[in-house]
């Protein structure tokens, strides 16, 4: 049996052993809330897709840099998926295993109309220009009228090169084989557009870059038409931002902190072009083993311009032309298609003009 002077020190050391793992986990408690990495099983995860190109230099740059991740924090888990065409990022938003993506135009236009405006919206541009229909010099195309009886190639069947063609064609009195007419339009993925134009196999092609400089430079093609000459300003949209409405409704906060990296991207490149040039390349590389050769950057480089601003009234005039071609069932109705309030107030924040 213990004296009381016993018992009493016994209790002293358990109230004190008490107080010291209280404290220690007080401290586990507070360094887990201030600093460190919530468990994989508490982060929310946002998946992302983009195209090894140019035109979707922001994505190259904020992943490459880092600038996206920091701007979404560690609570956040980025998964990123690489694409080689727009109609598989809209298939994937349909899965609902895409939440926000880099894309073109029409495939973009066409997954809104598909869902009777449900999917996804746009809420920023990426790239402007970029697209040129090339031709080979024994063609002997001179004029639009001397592309009748010809073959000219697109990079796939409703694309938005593919529409912006046929959109100039009819333009200009022509028509298309399958239309009762003579030119013969090639849908091709533009690798075998490049082997095609080597061989003679066809007279032209309408394409984005880096392709179109690449069939200049490596194809001997001549420039016969730069697709800035039939816009206002020279401006269309090449690529833009998208993200599935559930992801926008359930995570306004995320996609509002993507938009601040993808701003600040625009403007990093804007004023280091050089630099982001070779970062770019340097990303395009590591993605695909074929860095461009500098030449054609630097000729790919000079036909395109990267903005956050998705130039809303080239979107809607090719959405025209692709319901005129035949892609759409019905006038397309894009009132609903851009969700801009999140980009225009990072803008304001930024001090700079808002977007229409």
């Amino acid at each position: 049996m213990l004296h009381t002077g016993s018992s009493r020190r016994v209790r002293i050391l358990r109230a004190r052993s008490n107080q010291r793992f209280l404290l220690a986990l007080a401290v586990l408690l507070l360094t887990a809330c201030s600093g460190g990495t919530p468990p994989a099983a508490e982060r929310t995860t946002m998946r992302v897709g983009f195209f090894p190109n140019l035109t979707h230099s922001q994505a190259l740059v904020g992943l490459a840099r880092g600038d996206f991740q920091d701007a979404l924090g560690d609570e956040v888990e980025l998964k990123t998926v690489t694409f080689n065409a727009g109609p598989s990022v809209i298939e994937a938003i349909f899965a609902r295993e895409l939440d926000l993506s880099y894309i073109g135009p029409n495939p973009a236009v066409n997954g809104y109309v598909r869902s009777n405006g449900e999917a996804l919206r746009i809420i920023a541009g990426a790239t402007s220009g970029g697209a040129s229909l090339i031709v080979r010099p024994e063609a002997g195309i001179r004029s639009a009228a001397d592309l009748a009886g010809k073959k000219i190639a697109t990079p796939q069947l409703g694309n938005t090169q593919d529409v912006a063609l046929r959109a100039y064609l009819a333009e200009h009195g022509l028509d298309t084989v399958e239309n009762g007419g003579d030119v013969q339009i090639v849908p091709t993925a533009n690798p075998q557009i490049l082997d095609l134009f080597r061989l003679g196999s066809i007279d032209a092609a309408w394409v984005p870059e880096p392709w179109t400089s690449r069939l200049i430079i490596e194809g001997n093609g001549e420039l016969f038409l730069d697709e800035r000459d039939l816009w206002p300003n020279g401006d269309f949209t090449t690529a833009m931002v998208i993200v599935s409405t559930s992801f926008l409704e359930q995570h306004p906060d995320l996609v509002r902190a993507w938009l601040e990296a993808h701003v600040d991207a625009t403007q990093w490149i804007e004023d280091n072009p050089e630099e982001a040039r070779d970062l770019i390349n340097e990303e395009i590389g590591k993605i695909t083993s074929q860095p461009l050769p500098a030449a054609v950057l630097d000729s790919a480089w000079s036909r395109m311009r990267i903005t956050y601003d998705p130039l809303s009234a080239s979107l809607v005039q090719s959405a025209q032309s692709a319901y005129e071609a035949g892609f759409l069932e019905e006038e397309p109705d894009l009132s609903g298609i851009y969700a801009l309030g999140l980009l225009n107030e990072v803008l304001a924040e930024r001090g700079l003009e808002p977007v229409q």
